[in-house]
């Protein structure tokens, strides 16, 4: 049967990583077919929490301290193989040149920042989303706004029709409740320093100070004392998308309550 317009099957995500305590662990193995770029995943065998009590300043700093120590080569470029000096400012119109990379700055998230202690203690926790790298993988974008899968988020089609072309090539990331209630129990979304993982980050090539790009996902008014089921899903051509509770592929889910 012919695909109807905005039903473009989405083909999947790598990997998602978030801070899982007691340390940062990353959610799923994942299979890559190098014939057709297809990427297919599994999610993990673990049940995936964000949980603790926003009043107290050492359940505070565990979140704290576990994102600082996932952020710090991108905050210390010294971390990194040759000290990051091949590393680049790039936009849609300035890709890498040969033998250097794109540099991704953490310093200005906002409320996701290190300066502001990713919002935990505001009751507003931020999770970083990154996909994991495949030596030579080019994501498919969604580059005509005729085109858009039907099942596609409308604020993040209005989102990419509202977009220069170039500024189309990205691997979007969209995030929602699952919780079953009439309530909106997640509240308001922002993505930092965008939606979505732009183009000149691919292919990774295995070049010394690659960086994976992130999306910050602040989470600014979740309902307090409750546990909320959550989906982020990742959206290109070439990713496939499976929800539910078994096989789920393109996407991971993770429960978040704040006390």
């Amino acid at each position: 049967m012919p695909a109807e317009k905005r039903s473009s099957q989405p083909r999947i995500v790598r990997t998602y990583e978030f801070p899982t305590k007691p340390e940062k662990q990353t959610l799923g193995q994942y299979l890559y077919n190098s014939q057709d770029g297809k990427i297919l995943g599994r999610t993990s065998k673990g049940i995936n929490s964000i949980q603790y009590v926003a009043a107290n300043k050492s359940d505070v700093a565990v979140w704290v301290n576990m994102l600082n120590d996932f952020l710090a080569p991108y905050a210390d470029h010294t971390l990194l193989p040759g000290g990051g000096k091949n590393q680049v400012i790039c936009d849609f119109n300035t890709p890498p040149t040969a033998g250097n990379v794109c540099a991704f700055d953490v310093k200005n998230l906002g409320p996701c920042s290190a300066a502001a202690g990713y919002s935990y203690n505001r009751s507003a926790p931020c999770i970083f989303i990154k996909l994991n790298r495949i030596y030579g993988w080019q994501p498919e974008f969604y580059e005509d706004v005729d085109d858009l899968p039907t099942d596609m988020p409308d604020d993040l089609a209005s989102h990419i029709r509202s977009l220069p072309a170039p500024d189309r090539r990205q691997v979007w990331v969209t995030c929602k409740e699952l919780t079953t209630t009439d309530e909106n129990q997640l509240g308001p979304i922002e993505y930092l320093p965008s939606q979505g993982f732009p183009a000149y980050y691919y292919p990774y090539m295995n070049i010394d100070g690659y960086l994976s790009p992130l999306v910050a996902v602040h989470l600014a008014r979740p309902k307090p004392k409750t546990t909320i089921s959550i989906e982020c899903r990742a959206w290109a051509k070439n990713i496939i998308y499976r929800g539910g509770s078994r096989d789920r592929a393109g996407s991971v889910q993770l429960f978040l309550r704040i006390d």
